[in-house]
This record gives C-alpha cells, sequence and structure tokens, in this order.
C-alpha cells in the first residue's frame, strides 16, 4: 500500500514539478521565501490591534505558539521520524528535479513545515475573524505557498497535503485553547 501512494506520489510531483517556466521561478522561488510576506503580517498585526486593543496581545502570544508549534512538529515528530527524502535529494530523481537556484533545502521533507506552518496561521486566523472573504484569502494565500514548494522541487504532493492537513489541525486546537483562555481573562476583568 505505501509503494502505491509513494509510485502516484512521485508521478504527481514529476508532472506538477515539470510544469516550470523562467517566468515562475523567480515569482514561485520568491512566494516561498517568508521574508517576502513581511508587509502582509504588519498588516495583519495592525488588524488584530485595531480590532482587539487590549486583547491583542494574548491573541499575538497564541499567533507566536501557534508557529512556534507547527514548525516543531512538522520537524521533530515528522521529518526527523519518517525521514522522507526530499526529492531534490531522492537519488532517481535528482537528474529530473526542477530547482530554482540549487536550493534543495535539509534532507528530509515529510511533512512540509511550510505548509504546516501556512495552514495553522489560516486556519486559526480565520476562525478569529470568522470573515468569509478574508477565509479565501488566508487558505489561497496558504495553498500557493504550499505549492510553490512542489514547484521549487523541495516537497512531495504528500509533503504538502499532510503538512496542510497537519497546520490546520494545530490551527484549531490552538485557536481553542485561545477561545477558552480569552473567554477566562475577560470574564475576570
Amino acid at each position: 500500500m505505501i509503494e502505491f501512494f509513494t509510485y502516484w506520489d512521485t508521478q504527481l510531483f514529476i508532472f506538477l514539478n515539470g510544469i516550470h517556466s523562467p517566468f515562475w521561478d523567480p515569482v514561485m522561488f520568491w512566494i516561498t521565501k517568508t521574508n517576502s510576506w513581511i508587509p502582509a503580517y504588519v498588516i495583519l498585526l495592525i488588524a488584530i490591534i485595531y480590532k482587539q486593543r487590549k486583547g491583542a496581545i494574548i491573541t499575538l502570544l497564541f499567533i507566536g505558539l501557534l508557529i512556534f508549534l507547527s514548525d516543531q512538529i512538522s520537524v521533530h515528530f515528522f521529518k526527523d521520524v519518517f525521514q522522507r527524502l526530499r526529492p531534490c535529494h531522492t537519488p532517481e530523481l535528482q537528474d529530473i528535479v526542477h530547482l530554482v537556484k540549487n536550493k534543495c533545502g535539509g534532507k528530509f521533507g515529510f511533512v512540509s513545515s511550510h505548509a504546516a506552518n501556512t495552514f495553522a496561521l489560516a486556519s486559526f486566523l480565520s476562525f478569529l475573524f470568522k470573515y468569509k472573504p478574508f477565509t479565501i484569502i488566508a487558505f489561497l494565500w496558504a495553498a500557493i505557498v504550499s505549492y510553490s514548494r512542489i514547484y521549487l522541487g523541495v516537497h512531495f504532493p504528500l509533503d504538502v497535503l499532510c503538512g496542510a492537513i497537519l497546520g490546520f489541525i494545530i490551527g484549531f486546537a490552538v485557536f481553542k485553547a485561545y477561545f477558552l483562555t480569552e473567554k477566562r481573562v475577560f470574564k475576570q476583568t
């Protein structure tokens, strides 16, 4: 059964990674970089402070916890445990993987930390803001960032899909903890 999923995951990777162009290479490289999104993070920070005023500190602490958990769980409970090679480190694929700027990343790729982190943030913020257009934009952003990892040759599709699921679960769990904490803190004031 594992061989079946591995085979189809590899075939889908070869297909998706093979759809590249000189135009999209720098675009996808920019999309995948965390620093590229700093302006969007600043806007979110301002929106949270504006919307919540004194409650913003608690929200921002939980967002920090969310990213910490998502990143650490994706690495220590998945990459370090499953030790699935990234496509760019897989010997059978090294000659056909399309890499941009020869960037491959660490040795192991299951699950994608980019997918876990972006989907964790998208789900947490969607539950927080409860605004459908924002939810659509947040999950579209997470999906594009996650797809960029396949495009760049550093993750298989299942790495990304499982990272997205993990991120959503973490986002949901941290939001529930945030909601209970916020309820208790503001009930006492």
